[in-house]
């Protein structure tokens, strides 16, 4: 006879719409169209008209021709039209692309031939780098220039010269606020793009769909304890992982985001003390900026502030002195290609008692799954089995479920390495401990995460391997208060050969971004194994020491 719960019960309009973020913002506009949705400087813009000028943007992008399949490209600090366009963009069923404003001209040049982009929307912070990688790309896109009302008040640089051919507030305001936007024709449907740092050649772009940001939105809301109208400071770039979608995290509740251009101690106590700030993102540096603020600089604030930090974890005494500004931090653990943080470091109270070490041995695990993450595991990535649950076996972290990325834009080989046995593979070496709590150990591919921002070591080295007198080199992290780890580098000379260690630092400042050039260089002979290969772990071993 059959499944009699499969008769007769077909999916249709009434039970069966595809998952999207894009429903959040509307339901929140509807319900609370007067509560404030964004704080940008003097701004203040509610939820009705946040939903309004997402649909004006989409309206405006379809009348140039703007359609699914398309990437609109962004280069934007964290300021309202980046909000914006994290609706308005997959309204019209076309793909947000965000660039790493630290890149330089021709990794982004390389990003926009790569995603084919259709129109490009440039902050004047921007506009000097983006008018070199233009003058590289094949692709030409519509280029549309954000004048930000609010620069002066809360920007590190002065202005560039516009190089585009519209205004954003020309542009918006061409569109229409009865735009009617419809549901991704499947929730598989990318939604978003999302380079990886490039760790060998040129970067991968990250895809992202409808489903995947859809359910992220709500485990954000639950794993950072979002209640609602929660307020949210946007230290984290929302170039990165989409701000580990918390643009489209906040519609859930229809919290208020509070947006900050740059990190700076004062504006962020500011904003808590001020907007009642009760949760934020970041890597290490910031919470360094809020525990060694000026006296001056810091402001009393009544509410406890949930702080998510992704990078390593932070020691005893950070997290005291976070504990003592009125902070609690959480410890989570991600990739791009899982949507930013997927994991995340439950935290027992009863561990509150244990002994300091072992309270600092708890907190420097990962963690636990997301709810929204069906499977976290650590393999022998040879044999697809998995390791002892002793928390000493090596292995490879890997993940798998809907806040996993659809695949590498364009990269078959790479996404069906990368998915190898019906597991995303990580490329991060780890153990599993006997209770479920997975733990980093090493990273396969040598990245250094400083800032919050990846780093290749092999990217590096290959700038200090074009200086004429390097013979041997290698690059490792060395732990950083500020940053969490920084690059530093161990170079041999050729015989005969001269450099100091400013020279070298200037030769990498002409080939690499500012963020990724080392911060020493030592002279010395290279460690190597008798086939002739760099043992990294001696020369991280030197970095610690020095």
């Amino acid at each position: 006879m059959g499944n009699p719960y499969e008769q007769d019960l077909d999916k249709n309009a009434a039970n069966h719409q595809p998952l999207t973020p894009l429903s959040y913002l509307e339901r929140a506009a509807k319900t609370y169209p007067d509560h404030l949705a964004i704080i940008h400087g003097k701004q203040r813009i509610d939820y009705r008209t946040f939903w309004q000028r997402s649909l004006k943007l989409a309206s405006a992008l379809q009348k140039r021709g703007v359609g699914k399949g398309d990437t609109i490209t962004v280069m934007l600090s964290n300021t309202p039209p980046m909000l914006e366009a994290h609706f308005g963009i997959p309204m019209t069923k076309a793909v947000l692309h965000s660039l790493n404003t630290r890149l330089d001209a021709a990794v982004i040049a390389f990003q926009l031939d790569h995603a084919e982009t259709r129109v490009l929307i440039v902050d004047r912070e921007f506009s000097d780098v983006m008018r070199q990688a233009l003058d590289l790309t094949r692709v030409k896109p519509l280029v549309i220039d954000y004048d930000d009302s609010e620069y002066a008040v809360d920007a590190p640089y002065p202005k560039g010269e516009r190089i585009g051919t519209l205004d954003y507030e020309a542009f918006v305001a061409e569109g229409d606020e009865d735009f009617p936007w419809a549901m991704p024709d499947d929730e598989w449907d990318a939604i978003s793009l999302n380079y990886t740092s490039g760790t060998t050649g040129n970067p991968k772009g990250v895809v992202y769909h409808h489903r995947g940001a859809a359910l992220m939105a709500y485990t954000n809301t639950i794993h950072a304890g979002m209640a609602k109208h929660a307020a949210y400071l946007w230290t984290l770039p929302m170039f990165h992982c989409n701000g580990w979608c918390f643009p489209w995290t906040l519609a859930v509740q229809a919290g208020t985001h509070v947006c900050l251009r740059w990190v700076r101690p004062k504006p962020i106590y500011d904003a808590i003390a001020d907007h009642g700030v009760t949760h934020l993102c970041g890597a290490p540096v910031v919470m360094s900026v809020l525990i060694n603020a000026r006296a001056e600089d810091k402001r009393a604030f009544p509410q406890t502030v949930t702080f998510n930090t992704a990078a390593a974890p932070p020691p005893e005494s950070v997290l005291s002195g976070m504990a003592e500004a009125g902070f609690a931090v959480t410890h989570l653990y991600g990739l791009t290609e899982t949507y930013g943080p997927a994991v995340v470091n439950e935290w027992h109270a009863s561990w509150d008692d244990l002994k300091k070490q072992d309270r600092s041995a708890r907190k420097a695990r990962q963690g636990v799954r997301y709810a929204a993450l069906e499977g976290l595991t650590v393999m022998d990535p040879e044999t697809m089995r998995s390791t002892p649950a002793d928390g000493e076996t090596i292995g490879e972290v890997m993940f798998r479920g809907n806040i996993v990325m659809k695949g590498y834009l364009k990269n078959r080989k790479a996404s069906d390495e990368a998915f190898a046995g019906g597991w995303f593979h990580s490329g991060d070496l780890g153990v599993m401990h006997p209770d479920g709590y997975i733990q980093l150990k090493d990273r396969s591919k040598d990245i250094i995460i400083s800032g919050g921002e990846n780093i290749s070591s092999i990217e590096v080295e290959e700038a200090l391997y074009k200086h004429a007198s390097v013979a041997s080199c290698g690059v490792v992290a060395r732990p950083d208060g500020k940053w969490g780890e920084v690059p530093v580098a161990f170079v041999e000379l050729k015989p005969g050969a001269i450099a100091t260690e400013a020279e070298v630092i200037e030769h990498c400042r002409a080939l690499l971004a500012r963020f990724k050039v080392p911060k020493a260089v030592t002279f010395t002979e290279i460690p190597k194994t008798s086939t002739g290969k760099i043992q990294k772990f001696r020369l991280r071993e030197m970095a610690k020491a020095t």
